[in-house]
């Protein structure tokens, strides 16, 4: 089924639960890192393990999919930083366009050179508003984008463009604060910007515990994503997954 992975994320939310993934990035993780991540992501039941980085100048990514696709279940999901980010051995892509800045590569222009290799690389293609959000550290994805993040304390600037992001046809909205954030999204920007979209809303950059788990779900997370957190401590992974599960949404009437 070629939208199996968005079927089954819209599926998710339709039924007011959470999922949880793991960023892995090539350039940090050798062979017996990524065993580990899989080992222990498989008993805590993530979801999706996501791959790729700003920037992945090790040239491992087939490498690196092939290995998780060779041990495990769980669906992979690339996040390039760039068009040449690609695998025909993962599941699926998110199409990211850069909706929270003003360069018109990432916004669309990187988008056409990379069209023809995307289409043919199998993939399921999943184009996805990706904003970042001002997480008190400088980042690789805002010095490599020339793009200055959404102040952290402007709420209604994520929810507008989130708006025109889904308006514009995104089937997922990816609200980052960046790798070794200081601080992640706040739960009130969380809360206001799933109050208005439909779309699935995914949240990453800066969650160090269970507890910001839980409480980015409770705002209306409906995917989180944690990178850093779980390589420098990965007995933290099924604690998170924990959190996450435990969050109750009341069903819609």
């Amino acid at each position: 089924m070629k939208d199996a992975i968005y079927t089954s994320l819209l599926a998710t939310k339709r039924k007011r639960r959470k999922s949880f993934a793991v960023l892995i990035d090539p350039d940090k993780a050798d062979t017996a890192k990524i065993a580990r991540i899989i080992d222990l992501s498989t008993r805590a039941k993530v979801d999706y393990l996501f791959v790729g980085g700003s920037l992945v100048i090790s040239h491992q990514l087939d490498e690196v999919v092939q290995q998780i696709k060779a041990n495990c279940h769980i669906p992979v999901i690339l996040f390039p930083g760039s068009p040449s980010q690609i695998s025909p051995y993962a599941d699926a892509l998110l199409y990211l366009s850069l909706i929270s800045g003003r360069n018109p590569e990432l916004l669309i222009g990187q988008h056409v050179i990379s069209a023809p290799v995307v289409k043919k690389s199998g993939l399921e293609i999943i184009s996805t508003g990706y904003m970042v959000i001002d997480g008190g550290a400088p980042t690789t994805v805002s010095y490599i984008s020339n793009a200055s993040p959404i102040p952290a304390d402007k709420n209604e600037i994520a929810l507008c463009t989130a708006m025109a992001g889904e308006m514009l046809g995104m089937k997922l909205i990816y609200m980052d604060a960046g790798s070794g954030a200081r601080r992640p999204i706040s739960e009130e920007m969380i809360q206001l910007v799933s109050s208005f979209i439909e779309v699935p809303l995914l949240i990453g950059g800066g969650i160090k515990d269970p507890e910001k788990v839980y409480l980015n779900a409770k705002a209306g997370a409906d995917l989180i994503v944690v990178g850093n957190a779980i390589e420098k401590d990965a007995s933290l992974l099924a604690e998170m997954v924990n959190a996450l599960h435990s969050v109750s949404v009341p069903e819609r009437p």
